[in-house]
């Protein structure tokens, strides 16, 4: 009894001495936590201004937040009472451990590194990667963030990006269009040719140097194919083609040469009456 007394009587002493300790660490931490975001921001403004590359922006950025935000916790955890000096020397002993456990962690951040440094791809570049493609919109630390044509967002492991082939669409400033057309075994191959190169003449699409391709590429089982392969501005890749596909079918309709279809002949042969 005496000693629930003793508790009792100093519990208003350790309410205002481990009471303002909380407090104090959850207000180190909001402002840490404020102070991080200010970082990111600042150093994104700062590098923007010095017209850093986005990619570098990005992942530098994200770093600082990182580093600002892991004192953040370390302060923290000292308001409290944590020693964190001790703290320090645990996480330094089971460095191996850790990493081992965070493999796949660490080896996001390094490709991120790889992918800052070699720049396979950079923000706003259309890219093929890891089974996917979409517009790089960020890259952190960890991994990449992409937004698909239909305006879904990907987040992939950085690692997953380095590890496999890189198609980067935006590289280039041109791209070349690789159309198929086939028509009929009963059309005029100078005609048709002067057709397709009739509407790439006149396409404001169509650049004139690296010149276009206009050939009979095969002899098909139910038409001849041409190839149709135009150069354009990587900008203007699917408009270039959504349109010309649109203008070569007109054209062809309008000068009376026929897109086939696959088909089939069937000869039926009578046999004789069985006896």
């Amino acid at each position: 009894m005496e000693h629930i007394q003793t508790l009792i009587d100093q519990a208003p002493e350790l309410l205002m001495t481990y009471g303002m300790k909380v407090i104090f660490a959850i207000l180190i931490f909001m402002i840490g936590k404020y102070i991080s975001n200010v970082v990111k921001k600042v150093t994104v403004k700062l590098m923007s201004a010095r017209k850093v590359d986005p990619t570098v922006t990005s992942f530098v950025a994200n770093l600082a937040w990182a580093i600002v935000f892991v004192f953040t916790i370390i302060a923290t955890l000292g308001q409290i009472g944590v020693q964190t000096a001790s703290l320090v020397a645990v996480i330094g002993a089971a460095g191996l451990a850790v990493g081992l456990a965070l493999q796949g962690s660490l080896s996001n951040f390094a490709a991120g590194v790889l992918m800052v440094l070699f720049r396979p791809c950079r923000v706003g570049d259309y890219i093929e990667a890891a089974g996917i493609a979409g517009t790089v919109d960020e890259i952190t630390i960890f991994s990449t963030k992409l937004r698909t044509p239909d305006n879904k967002v990907i987040i992939a492991p950085n690692s997953s990006i380095m590890n496999g082939t890189i198609v980067n669409y935006s590289a280039m400033d041109t791209r070349r269009l690789d159309l198929v057309i086939g028509v009929s075994y009963d059309a005029d191959i100078a005609k048709t040719k002067k057709v397709l190169c009739d509407i790439l003449d006149n396409s404001k699409f169509v650049l004139k140097d690296p010149a276009y391709t206009v050939a009979l590429n095969e002899l098909g089982a139910s038409s001849i194919d041409f190839v149709v392969r135009p150069w354009v501005k990587g900008g203007d890749y699917w408009s270039a083609k959504f349109e010309l596909v649109e203008q070569i079918k007109n054209a062809l309709d309008a000068n009376g040469i026929n897109i086939p279809y696959p088909q089939m002949d069937i000869h039926v042969k009578e046999l004789p009456a069985a006896n």
